[in-house]
């Protein structure tokens, strides 16, 4: 069974849910295009790094996702991350041996989550961002950051049976 990484459900509202999620270790790539960072990924925790040492997949798979806008706006690089096992701490992770996988540290943070099924395109994750900033503006729920895709599945699970999150981290929750 595949570690899923911990959170704490804090309120459900219309279909979403808020949870704190606490600090964490990422593996994680920036400036790759869609999956294109994922092999760089999975190499590392196959034993690209330092001690050789295979590392256990974890869940969720995490991507940027970029919100179209019509006012220009100075955005961040796309990034991909795997969650960390939560038994490794900053100084027993294995360091990667390809410069382009850092490890990262994320601080505790407040996401307001809305999950779905099936298959990830990008007119289905669009529309699950669009529904989540919605119910978000109608409950006066302030944006922080950038949304984020978060996948739990193996690419050959069936659509049906996949678990998908739109996630985007919100500031003054009470």
């Amino acid at each position: 069974m595949v570690e899923i990484a911990s959170y704490e459900n804090l309120k459900k509202i219309n279909g979403i849910e808020i949870r704190k999620y606490p600090k964490m270790l990422l593996a994680i790539v920036e400036g790759y295009k869609n999956d294109s960072g994922f092999n760089l990924l999975f190499n590392y925790i196959s034993g690209d790094n330092k001690k050789q040492k295979k590392i256990p997949m974890t869940a969720p798979v995490i991507t940027s996702e970029k919100i179209p806008m019509t006012a220009p706006v100075i955005t961040k690089e796309e990034f991909m991350a795997f969650v960390l096992p939560s038994f490794y701490n900053e100084q027993t992770v294995p360091i990667p041996l390809d410069p382009e996988v850092k490890i990262k540290v994320q601080p505790e943070k407040i996401y307001a989550v809305l999950r779905f099924s099936g298959r990830t395109s990008r007119s289905r994750i669009q529309k699950q961002i669009e529904k989540l900033n919605q119910i978000l503006k109608n409950e006066n729920i302030k944006i922080k950051d950038d949304p984020i895709l978060l996948r739990y599945n193996s690419p050959f699970t069936p659509g049906f049976l996949r678990r998908n999150e739109v996630a985007v981290e919100i500031d003054n929750f009470k």
